[in-house]
């Protein structure tokens, strides 16, 4: 027997936009199991891997984004938006939806305008404290939008907004009584302050090479470090430290154990992703962000700055990283009350169960 509740969710495009998906459709499935939801992606892109992956099925729409520069590229723009719309409507008849979800990304566009004009009841799920031209471009035609930053009513209309805060994966911010554990993991001192530097799974490159060029000096710090710099740094990284022949610093180009790093760091240097701001929210350890500058929109400048103006963690600009990012992050991992303070704040900011607050959302759409 077929499920009467009918969803699909659209987006994508990077797993700060397919994790939140996955996670939405979890929780559906979770209250309603007999639910049936279909992905729509872009053709190419990783969502067309990572959801099938996570048990659903996606379609894909031949879809990219506009280049900011001038570029060949841009001619096939056009073609590529009326192919995806066309594809888009095919689609929603077929599967005949009571709900769209978008959740950001380039297919979300095309699939959204297509479903709302339908008259199907859409959601947005805005991950970002700043929000991109798709969605700002949808908010006038989506019933409600789930953001996780006060605020947001200078871009969305006051009336469709929901905080809800962003999904994270729970297996990563379950830290407590996971220290000692995590100690052994990584073959360091339990009771040392220990530094975790990430940036992303594919690192980030001026946060690498900040930590690289001062290695002596954190290794004469008496502070331990756990270095996820990506694979493309990894070969690097890893003869920077094998010739310092520390026994204080550890490097990774991927942490597949999250959980563990975050119960370990008594400090942390990331940049701000949107879901990476709402774990560490969760955790309520003491950062210092460096917002990537080329991220669409700026976007992670303002998910830092939602932060940084509760005085909930520092932010250090990329092009200053290579002079301060070291000796702030000594500085502040040696200042108990400074870290107190900005635990406290940022513990203050987390929105726990938000992929079930969405999905609950989701469900009151079908039911109206």
């Amino acid at each position: 027997m077929k499920s009467e509740r009918k969803v699909i969710i659209s987006g994508g495009g990077t797993g700060g936009h397919i994790f939140p998906a996955i996670a939405i459709a979890n929780a559906l499935k979770a209250i309603d199991p007999s639910i049936d939801i279909l992905f729509v992606g872009a053709e190419g892109k990783m969502e067309m891997e990572k959801v099938p992956a996570a048990g659903y099925l996606i379609e894909g729409l031949w879809i990219s984004g506009l280049q900011r520069s001038l570029k060949w590229s841009n001619l096939s723009f056009l073609f590529k938006v009326i192919s995806s719309l066309l594809k888009a409507n095919k689609i929603i008849k077929n599967f005949n939806p009571q709900v769209a979800v978008g959740v950001g990304g380039y297919a979300s566009g095309p699939l959204l305008f297509m479903a709302t004009r339908k008259g199907i009841p859409g959601l947005i799920q805005e991950q970002n404290s700043f929000p991109g031209i798709t969605n700002k471009m949808l908010a006038s035609k989506v019933k409600k939008i789930c953001v996780a930053y006060d605020k947001m009513d200078r871009f969305f209309p006051a009336e469709k907004i929901f905080m809800t805060g962003n999904p994270v994966r729970e297996d990563m911010v379950i830290i407590e009584g996971k220290k000692s554990e995590a100690a052994k993991y990584f073959n360091i001192g339990e009771n040392k302050p220990t530094l975790l530097v990430v940036g992303g799974s594919q690192g980030a490159r001026s946060i690498n090479l900040a930590i690289k060029a001062n290695l002596e000096m954190l290794s004469n710090s008496g502070v331990q470090v756990i270095w996820q710099c990506g694979k493309l740094f990894y070969e690097t990284a890893n003869a920077a430290v094998k010739e310092l022949n520390s026994p204080s610093i550890r490097v990774y180009d991927f942490i597949s154990r999250m959980d563990f790093a975050y119960a370990i760091a008594d400090t942390i240097v990331s940049r701000a992703g949107a879901s990476t701001v709402s774990e560490l929210c969760i955790i309520g350890k003491p950062a210092i962000l460096v917002p990537l500058p080329t991220a669409a929109e700026d976007h992670q400048t303002w998910n830092c700055k939602s932060l940084v103006d509760k005085n909930a963690a520092l932010l250090i600009k990329d092009q200053d990283v290579m002079n301060l990012l070291v000796t702030s992050a000594l500085e502040l991992i040696n200042n108990t009350e400074r870290k107190e303070e900005l635990s406290t704040n940022i513990s203050k900011l987390a929105i726990r169960n938000s992929a079930n607050i969405i999905a609950e959302h989701v469900l009151q759409l079908i039911r109206n």
